[in-house]
């Protein structure tokens, strides 16, 4: 997530915004002279502007918004060869580094950009009325889709795993029941419906902020991407390159944080099959504790209030050949939904 004005230099000209604990993430990149990083999400470009700016630095960056990486055409132009830009997903990283293991450092900012947020027309906030959108690429079923579809169940789930949302089931309730009487396609009527089901004291937080998260979640598949591009950043960094992640989302955090867990250690074998060699490490973790925004930071960007990042360095070992499924929660099938699961 990207957020707040640059009033550095960097390479390029100044950013337009700039992302949340950049200083520690570019400083657990250790970023060096010739290196090549990737940007798995590149919004409005303010972790790449930052790499640039040592010498000789290349980028790959990556972004599924058409928005953000037409808006990075210009700086890929002013840094002579040294950004190159791919649309498409970080859960696809792999292919894009051509299956070899070259990378010094994978950067993630986890979750939605500012730009995207203060977009009416992009339907991720109710904070301006648009249209009920919430897909960061331009492909697939929207988040209106999802609503008009998706059974009181499904919703129920849905709510309750990605916003853990303790009225889940009020708010499914209640978005079946209006569906049935008009078309809940724009951010305000959705808001309107959840706010009505969701009783709250909490002044400073809207009713309907974890539904809008968990639908927007749900419908950009934020946590298998992450699941998968964590998997894939393991393959292509290099020995010694490091890896930088920083979340928005305690779902997201957990999924980082077993991910590293289970890659840095060995798992223990038993007296009863003491035969089992257990695989080497791959990572060796930088970050005991989640490093988090300052009060400075904070009072800057009250948007970084959640924001935790999180670091490792990749080792010598051979990336492990194992599923990552088991990091997600349950969840009800994007495409069951729009086929109109009984």
């Amino acid at each position: 997530m990207t957020t707040g004005s640059d009033s550095n230099a960097v390479a390029g000209g100044p950013a337009r915004h700039i992302p949340v604990l950049a200083r520690h993430a570019i400083e657990r990149l250790a970023v060096k002279p010739g290196g090549l990083y990737l940007d798995a999400t590149f919004g409005a470009g303010g972790y790449t502007r930052a790499i640039l700016q040592t010498a000789n630095t290349h980028v790959i960056a990556i972004d599924r918004d058409h928005a953000a990486i037409a808006q990075g055409a210009a700086l890929a132009e002013q840094v002579h060869g040294r950004l190159t830009l791919f649309e498409d997903r970080f859960s696809n990283l792999e292919t894009i580094a051509g299956g070899a293991s070259r990378f010094d450092g994978i950067v993630f900012d986890l979750g939605v950009s500012s730009m995207q947020l203060d977009d009416p027309a992009r339907g991720f906030s109710f904070r301006l009325d648009g249209p009920l959108d919430m897909r960061m690429g331009s492909d697939g079923p929207s988040a209106a889709d999802v609503v008009a579809r998706a059974g009181e169940r499904d919703l129920a789930a849905i709510v309750a795993r990605l916003g853990e949302e303790k009225h889940a089931r009020a708010v499914a309730r209640a978005i079946v029941r209006a569906r049935a009487s008009r078309a809940l396609d724009s951010t305000r009527a959705l808001a309107e419906i959840v706010a009505a089901a969701v009783p709250t004291r909490q002044v400073a937080i809207h009713p309907a902020t974890r539904t809008f998260q968990a639908l927007r979640i749900f419908v950009n598949g934020e946590l298998a991407e992450l699941a998968f591009g964590l998997a894939a950043a393991e393959r292509a960094l290099k020995p010694a390159g490091r890896l930088v992640v920083v979340s928005f989302h305690s779902l997201e955090d957990r999924i980082v944080k077993t991910f590293l867990a289970e890659r840095s250690r060995r798992p223990a074998g038993s007296r009863h099959r003491p035969e089992i060699t257990a695989p080497p490490p791959t990572f060796r973790v930088l970050t005991t504790r989640p490093q988090t925004p300052d009060a400075s930071e904070l009072a800057a960007n009250p948007r970084a209030r959640s924001a935790k990042l999180r670091a490792a360095e990749r080792t010598d070992a051979p990336a492990r050949a194992v599923s990552v499924e088991h990091l997600l929660p349950p969840l009800p099938g994007l495409a069951e939904i729009m086929r109109g699961r009984p």
